[in-house]
């Protein structure tokens, strides 16, 4: 009896995780062993693989030399001379089908055997015979058909309930399938294919141990069934038995050494194990046995694609090919390798023929997307991935590109659907949960961004853009030591990111570690010379210490960073908090402010908000009654902050009569008794820390808010996005950032004459609103009276600070000043021996450079005093000790300028252009000694020689 093996091809798996916005690809498969298997492969920026899974060995074929119906074994009667001459044709054509058969030949085969059915169709071998052609042209209804005319004729012939079962088995009715086997083991017990095709049936289904049963049922009526040894192998592995299949393999080739099928599935056992050397000389033996063995050149090209030979791996694939011209995987893996060399026609190209090969193949569809994206074709992109979601409509890969897609289109509401829709049909795909988070961390859902990273680490605890993406989140919102962690770990995971190092250099700084952030940042910028944001950012760091060792070409360096970046619509490395303060064009100043609007702007739009309704600026009389101006104020520093302690007052002192105060807090309650106040005498604060930007931009429109302030401008903690959204008429921007906005979205800028004078109005984008005399109020007469005592409470001594000498004082944070003018201090320290300056460990690692700074420029020692930051009320009394404030012009002080000036001290100042270089000046206007501010740097030389 014949047994002919038909050779299946592995299905395809899709599995796999990129970083961030990168295309989702699907995972083609390719052949293991004998029988087919899996490959796992990634199209996209990462890239892993898995080697292949091998699967027990197809159906098998019976068929009988002769008839088997009980008239075959009977004594014919002696023919006549004619009936003679058609018996010997007949059985002439029938040896023909089966040499045809044998040859492959199975066009050849159906003529002859149909010129036995029409001379005898009751032939039952002939009948098992056409069966078998029709399944081998998988012809599976006429393969049936003609095996159930067999057993109609003979109702217990074995061999057609086998192979009604194989083709049963191929149109998908396994559990059909699995009934006819053991029918027609019933019906002959040692019907050793049978009990071999059983086993392929059972692990369709996921019945691994009954299918290893059958095998060994197979191989104790023949040990010699190199096929069941093979398939046995397999399903060994399946459960994790690796030595035992090991076992099975060895064992096949004892007995049949040129059995190709059992090299290929040891080979697919040593990929596994990562010993692609071995799989390599393994599959190569499998394809020297069987040069048409097209499974094996597939596996073997996926080695040498994991061994980094994909010139190697692309003639594997194209031999693939050629035993095998419509084998989809072998398009698929081909079109992946084209991909991964951009040569994307190519990659193209081959995934349609894979395509029009295997209509059915998702993962196909989905990469071949893929690529047309990249392509820039993005509406085919979308087509090819609808494709592979009519398919199969919870493709997580599919859904998560669709995704993309749409988030690149900044079609924000549409991106997350897709996103979730991924992550509710899997729990081990880590993309749409990162880019989900990305989303809710734009629009200010920290709490949900976080439980998304979370669940990314969990799935993938070495995922390292997770991990920096997550301290990003836990920074934003404070939790800075949380964040250090997060990007400690990521940098240990891999310590060539560079934007871990970046980002942990970040939080050192806002932490207080400033020279370790100072380390981080030049080894990230070791790593990445090229890197805009560590450059800006180190340069900053240098800056808070006085480190001006290369600053002026850094500077430079800096400056034409963000000319580049604005010509190329980047956002900014520098943020407009930070171009403030430096020696920079306020023109450029305004572009920074004007990009980072925009870019506010595109957070806004994310949330798909339609535009708010607004009500009348201002009131109107409603049924006769009068109505008040409706004011919100919108910050994050209601609490312990220079804001606060500044306007503390501010919100409880306007005129009920005419006008309702709404405070809006972006953080929590810090718990200190200037969030107290502030919240006990607003008419209305409310704490909307918890809420995502547009919930508060809703909040604020249904509270009918006129007019809308500002009070963070872009300072830490702000959430400008929620003045894009415009939920009121008019909107402002005041005293929390010292410049223009550069929005749109914000109509006014409260300032006053000196600070803003009109000639320089083309610097701001806003409409400038004057105010009398200074726009910077203080809370001072309400919260620090005590400080107008004549009788200071401290002693020069208890600061050491000497009795007799000449203190000059400088209490601004040590970034904002700047070579230039501590030369300026420096010669005046020296022509004024009996002087000293005092200055605030503001930070403490400033302290070491500026006194070698103060010593190479032949200051004593002596003359430098540093003390440490002190509480808001001993800082302002204590400032009485000092006899003249000199302020530092690229940045002036503001708040200290009021400290200092309520304790009584005289300034001394040098206004320029910028906005924040001008604050200082207005405050000693205010104070009528406006006589103390100096024009220019000359003046300020000789103003200061004279006190």
């Amino acid at each position: 009896m014949l047994s002919l093996q038909q050779q299946q091809h592995g299905g395809a798996v899709a599995v796999g995780d990129v970083r961030l916005h990168a295309p989702q690809p699907a995972v083609l498969g390719g052949g293991g062993g004998g029988g087919g298997g899996d490959w796992l492969g990634f199209v996209g920026r990462a890239d892993l693989e898995e080697p292949a899974r091998n699967a027990p060995s197809p159906a098998t074929f019976l068929l009988p030399p002769a008839p088997l119906d009980d008239r075959a074994a009977q004594p014919e009667p002696k023919p006549k001379p004619g009936q003679l001459a058609g018996a010997v044709d007949e059985e002439r054509h029938l040896a023909l089908a089966h040499q045809n058969y044998r040859s492959g030949k199975y066009r050849e085969a159906l003529e002859h055997g149909n010129v036995v059915y029409e001379k005898n169709p009751r032939r039952t071998d002939n009948l098992l015979l056409l069966g078998a052609i029709y399944y081998q042209i998988r012809n599976y209804d006429m393969c049936i058909a003609k095996n159930e005319e067999a057993l109609a004729i003979d109702p217990h012939f074995a061999e057609c309930y086998g192979n009604m079962a194989n083709a049963w088995k191929e149109k998908g009715d396994i559990d059909l399938a699995i009934r006819y086997y053991l029918t027609a083991i019933q019906l002959r017990p040692n019907f050793c294919d049978a009990w071999s095709n059983l086993a392929s049936a059972y692990t369709r289904k996921g019945r691994l141990n009954e299918a290893a049963q059958c095998c060994r049922q197979a191989l104790a009526i023949n040990p010699r069934l190199v096929d069941a040894h093979s398939n046995l192998g397999n399903l060994m592995k399946a459960q994790g038995f690796i030595q035992d299949a090991y076992s099975c393999y060895i064992e096949a080739l004892r007995i049949d050494p040129h059995f190709a099928i059992a090299w290929s599935n040891l080979a697919g056992l040593f990929m596994e194990a990562g010993d692609l050397d071995k799989a390599l000389m393994y599959y190569k033996e499998a394809v020297k046995l069987k040069p048409s063995f097209a499974d094996a050149y597939l596996n073997q090209g996926n080695v040498y694609k994991a061994l980094g030979m994909p010139q190697d791996a692309i003639m594997c694939y194209q031999r693939a090919l050629q035993a095998r011209p419509d084998y989809a995987m072998a398009y698929g893996n081909l079109a992946t390798i084209y991909y991964e060399q951009g040569q994307l026609d190519m990659a193209i190209r081959c995934y349609n023929q894979a395509i029009v090969c295997d209509p059915q193949f998702v993962e196909a569809y989905n990469n071949m997307g893929n690529a047309l994206k990249d392509a820039g074709r993005v509406e085919e992109a979308i087509n090819c991935y609808r494709s592979c979601l009519a398919l199969q409509a919870n493709h997580p890969q599919a859904l998560t590109n669709l995704g993309n897609i749409y988030m690149e289109w900044n079609l924000i509401s549409a991106a997350a659907s897709f996103y979730k829709a991924a992550i509710s049909v899997t729990s081990g795909l880590s993309s749409p949960l990162n880019n989900l988070a990305v989303i809710y961390k734009q629009q200010g859902n920290y709490a949900d961004a976080i439980t998304c990273y979370t669940e990314v680490l969990r799935i993938d605890p070495t995922a390292a853009d997770a991990l920096v993406n997550r301290g990003n989140t836990f920074k934003e919102i404070g939790r800075v030591n949380e964040a250090i962690q997060d990007y400690i770990q990521a940098a240990q995971i891999r310590p060539n990111m560079a934007e871990a190092h970046a980002n942990l250099a970040s939080a050192y700084k806002d932490s207080g570690h400033v020279e370790t952030a100072i380390i981080s940042y030049k080894q990230a910028l070791q790593l990445r010379p090229d890197f805009p944001e560590a450059t800006c950012n180190l340069l900053h760091t240098l800056q808070c210490v006085c480190d001006w060792e290369n600053r002026d070409a850094m500077f430079r360096d800096v400056e034409e960073i963000i000319r580049r970046q604005i010509k190329m619509s980047v956002l900014p490395s520098v943020q407009p908090f930070h171009a403030i303060a430096y020696p920079i064009d306020p023109m450029l100043a305004l572009e920074i402010s004007r990009k980072y609007a925009a870019h506010c702007s595109l957070i806004a739009s994310r949330f798909g908000l339609p535009p708010f309704v607004h009500p009348s600026p201002v009131p109107v009389k409603v049924e006769g009654k009068h109505c008040r101006l409706r004011v919100g104020y919108v910050s994050s520093d209601f609490g312990n902050h220079p804001l606060s302690h500044l306007m503390g007052s501010v919100f409880g002192m306007h005129d009920r009569d005419n006008i309702e105060v709404f405070c809006y807090a972006l953080s929590q309650n810090d718990g200190t008794e200037w969030r107290q106040r502030i919240q006990s005498e607003a008419e209305h604060f409310v704490d909307v820390s918890a809420m995502t930007s547009d919930m508060i931009a809703r909040l604020i429109n249904q509270d009918k808010i006129q007019i809308l302030i500002n009070l963070n401008g872009y300072t830490k903690g702000a959430r400008n996005e929620i003045f894009a959204l415009q939920p009121a008429p008019i909107q402002v921007s005041y005293m929390g950032f010292p410049g223009t906005t550069g929005a749109a979205y914000i109509d006014y800028l409260v300032t006053d004459e000196f600070v803003s004078p009109s000639c320089y109005a083309h610097i701001y984008s806003e409409k400038l609103v004057h105010l009398p005399h200074c726009y910077f109020v203080n809370d001072y007469k309400q919260k620090n009276q005590d400080c107008l005592t004549p009788v200071c409470p401290h002693k020069r001594s208890d600061y050491g600070l000497p009795e007799d000498k000449f203190i000059f004082a400088c209490f601004n944070q040590l970034y904002k000043m700047d070579p230039e003018i501590f030369d300026t201090w420096c010669n005046i320290l020296k022509r004024v021996p009996n002087s000293a300056l005092w200055l605030l460990r503001f930070p403490a690692a400033g302290e070491t450079r500026v006194r070698s700074h103060a010593a190479a420029r032949g200051v004593r020692p002596d003359q430098i005093i540093f003390t440490d930051v002190a509480m808001k009320n001993e800082h302002i009394r204590r400032s009485q000790l000092a006899d003249l404030f000199l302020d530092t012009p690229l940045c002036n002080a503001h708040t200290t300028g009021t400290d200092i000036l309520w304790a009584g001290l005289p300034m001394i100042t040098l206004p320029l252009e910028k906005m924040a270089t001008r604050v200082a000046g207005s405050l000693c206007v205010a104070t009528g000694l406006g006589e103390e501010m100096i024009v220019s740097r000359s003046m300020k030389k000789e103003r200061l020689n004279l006190l």
